[in-house]
């Protein structure tokens, strides 16, 4: 057993005087970046068919593709930080796929080098299912939304913790000008699992996510108990 740093890190760091108004339009300043995500996140996927290709014959991820793809992931986190899924900056986002360090919100995951194929075949459906429902409810699922349709007295049920708490800050924000530190940290923590989780279905690493919400805007320096690669190339989750 080896101890290792989680190869991905999110952060974010919150504007020191956010705008009391400008949340109210951000759907609209960011509909350019939506329509270029939905073309890059088609890219992703059919990208991630070809990777998972690759992971089986060759047990690494093409350099390339995995570049690209973690650019996608980068993107949309800096668009979500500005818009609804965390409304942290005032700063508009960068059409770039890169690094872009002086942003407020960043994203790194780490290269893995050898993959285990074993887990490439089950890993995104069936070893991260859990993840998925806990990423349906922060971000607000289908499921939830037919079950508040049927119910005819959820109106909520389609919208995910991450929403409401954003609602909760955005209304804080124009009422006293704070954009309360606790919400913020929490936010955080959720976004954090969403983006672990799509970086571990998207074959970018074999370690499991961690089962925990690491709240705050910098990444924690914790680490992750994973089981030593096998002689035959194989590992699996903690």
């Amino acid at each position: 057993m080896s101890s290792v740093s989680y190869p991905v890190r999110v952060r974010g760091h919150l504007d020191a005087q956010p705008s009391r108004w400008l949340w109210l339009v951000k759907w609209l300043l960011a509909l350019p970046h939506y329509f270029v995500l939905a073309f890059l996140w088609v890219a992703f996927v059919l990208l991630s068919v070809v990777a998972w290709v690759a992971i089986l014959v060759t047990g690494r991820y093409p350099r390339g593709i995995f570049g690209f793809n973690v650019g996608v992931l980068r993107w949309t986190w800096r668009v979500q930080y500005y818009a609804y899924g965390a409304l942290g900056t005032d700063r508009y986002p960068p059409f770039s796929l890169g690094e872009e360090p002086d942003y407020p919100a960043t994203l790194e995951v780490a290269y893995p080098g050898q993959l285990s194929r074993g887990l490439a075949l089950v890993k995104w459906w069936l070893l991260a299912i859990p993840h998925y429902l806990v990423a349906g409810v922060f971000l607000g699922g289908g499921v939830w939304a037919v079950a508040g349709a049927q119910d005819g007295n959820n109106g909520l049920a389609g919208v995910g913790l991450i929403g409401i708490c954003v609602l909760i800050a955005g209304v804080t924000l124009a009422a006293t000008g704070r954009y309360p530190k606790g919400i913020f940290d929490m936010v955080l923590g959720m976004n954090r699992w969403v983006l672990r989780v799509a970086a571990y279905a998207g074959l970018m690493t074999d370690q499991y996510p961690p089962l925990r919400l690491d709240m705050g805007g910098d990444d924690p320096a914790g680490t992750l108990t994973v089981p030593t690669t096998d002689a035959g190339g194989g590992a699996s989750p903690s």
